[in-house]
């Protein structure tokens, strides 16, 4: 097993470019490590959900892993989404993505899993845990999935030593506080928050850090944020989520988020970094997003997100 450090701050669970035919379009992944590095990201998550790998063709996920490894030369750690519907399958992907050069193996629950008892649960996390060539981070997607596991389990999941991170996205309470109970047996797990939408209360409750969908945009905000909790300024924390939430609520199409990944790619194109919005989950693009999106990126809102978008982290307050 690979030992490497891993810390807090902020993540991107990054989108990744395509070409108008669908691959991966390799100039742009060199742009979006060069805007992560510049907004002080910790690390990329690649192939994840937002990184649209469940869709992608194997080929694909190979480049845009090796591409970004490559262009980080060491400046942010690369994570890689590697779940498979059984543990040798999933051990399978950890193993290319070594070759690839990729750090750390995230595993969320399966996609199918059949006989999807608690205990067998426990199994093939465990399996992957025991054997992975990488450090694994798990990603909880609570009841995203159908398969959630007891707290309970989750906790003697979790004295697992390879086991090193957590991507926290279940919207369950308990959940958060039983990754926080694991922390205190094993005070090196780095735990994520993954809901964008409530940085907050994770980040005052005790979390390292937060692996955000929306990283490669609102990285800044993020960064402020993480400042305002640190330095117990609830309100500034506040205010400031309120206004990344804003932020993302213009490019994700509203409430109902009914432009995500077309609005997300969108609005990376009109960053120039993205070549084209393609992508593999046929999002719309309704025309008040794109301007939205438009007015943002120009600084026509006259709201400021402009510097939100573009000033490295050290100019937005980050940590």
């Amino acid at each position: 097993m690979t030992k490497i450090k891993i810390s807090g701050g902020v993540w991107s669970a990054t989108p990744t470019p395509l070409t108008a035919d669908g691959r991966v379009d390799v100039p742009s992944v060199h742009r979006l490590v060069e805007h992560h590095v510049t907004m002080g990201v910790t690390g990329l998550m690649l192939a994840g959900t937002c990184g649209e790998g469940p869709w992608l063709r194997d080929a694909e996920r190979e480049t845009v892993v090796r591409t970004a490894a490559a262009a980080a030369r060491g400046r942010l750690r690369i994570a890689v989404q590697v779940t498979e519907n059984s543990a040798t399958r999933t051990l399978d992907n950890v193993d290319k993505a070594v070759t690839w050069g990729a750090e750390i193996a995230v595993v969320a629950q399966p996609y199918f899993f059949l006989n999807g008892t608690v205990d067998r649960q426990l199994t093939y996390y465990r399996d992957i845990a025991r054997r992975s060539a990488l450090p694994v981070g798990f990603y909880d997607r609570g009841k995203a999935s159908p398969y959630v596991m007891p707290e309970s389990h989750l906790l003697e999941l979790l004295t697992e030593p390879n086991i090193a991170m957590v991507k926290d996205s279940s919207l369950m309470p308990a959940h958060r506080d039983t990754f926080l109970a694991a922390r205190k047996l094993r005070p090196e797990l780095v735990l994520l928050d993954g809901d964008e939408f409530e940085c907050v209360s994770y980040l005052q409750a005790g979390y390292d850090g937060l692996l955000l969908g929306g990283g490669i945009f609102n990285a800044g905000l993020a960064h402020r944020i993480i400042r305002a909790v640190r330095a117990g300024d609830a309100t500034e924390a506040a205010r400031l989520q309120a206004r990344m939430n804003d932020l993302m609520l213009r490019v994700y199409g509203g409430p109902k988020i009914e432009c995500w990944m077309t609005g997300l790619k969108e609005l990376l194109v009109q960053m120039k970094l993205f070549s084209t919005s393609t992508n593999l989950l046929g999002y719309p693009l309704t025309d008040t997003c794109r301007q939205q999106i438009t007015d943002a990126v120009s600084g026509a809102d006259g709201l400021g997100y402009k510097a939100d978008l573009f000033e490295p982290a050290q100019l937005t307050g980050g940590v």
